[in-house]
C-alpha cells in the first residue's frame, strides 16, 4: 500500500485546531472544579492538570475510535500504522502519552516527524 504522508503545514493546522478544542474542554472542566473547590472545599488542582489530562484522554479516545481528530477531519488526514492500517489501541496510548511530554515536538528536525509518531510506529497520511 502506497501511503501519501501529510506535510508539516497540515500537521500544524491539525495541532492548532485540536489544541483549541482541548483548551476549551480543559477550561470548562477547570471552572467546574473551581466551583467545587469554592463550595465543597475539595483540594485545588491547577489548570495544567486539566489541560494535560485532557490532551491524553482527547487523543486516546478520539484516535482509538476514529483514527482521526477534528483537526484531521478538516485537513482530510488520518493516523495509520506503518503498513497503512488503523493503529492498535496500544499504539494510540503510546502516542497520547508521548504527546503530553514537552520534548515531543523537538524531534521533528532529527526524525522528520514528532516523537509520538516515531515511538508508536504510526504515520499521518491523507485519507
Amino acid at each position: 500500500m502506497k501511503l501519501k504522508y501529510v506535510g508539516t503545514g497540515t500537521r500544524v493546522l491539525n495541532f492548532i485546531i485540536d489544541t483549541i478544542i482541548i483548551f476549551i474542554i480543559a477550561y470548562i472542566a477547570f471552572k467546574i472544579h473551581q466551583w467545587y473547590v469554592f463550595y465543597y472545599k475539595i483540594n485545588f488542582w491547577n489548570f495544567g492538570w486539566f489541560f494535560f489530562g485532557t490532551i491524553f484522554f482527547y487523543y486516546a479516545i478520539v484516535e482509538s475510535i476514529f483514527a482521526k481528530t477534528p483537526g484531521k477531519w478538516l485537513s482530510q488526514s488520518k493516523v495509520v500504522n506503518q503498513q497503512g492500517f488503523k493503529p492498535s489501541f496500544f499504539a494510540i496510548i503510546i502516542r497520547s502519552l508521548v504527546r503530553v511530554t514537552i520534548i515531543d515536538m523537538f524531534f521533528i528536525p532529527f526524525l522528520n516527524k514528532p516523537l509520538h509518531d516515531y515511538l508508536s510506529k504510526t504515520e499521518v497520511v491523507e485519507s
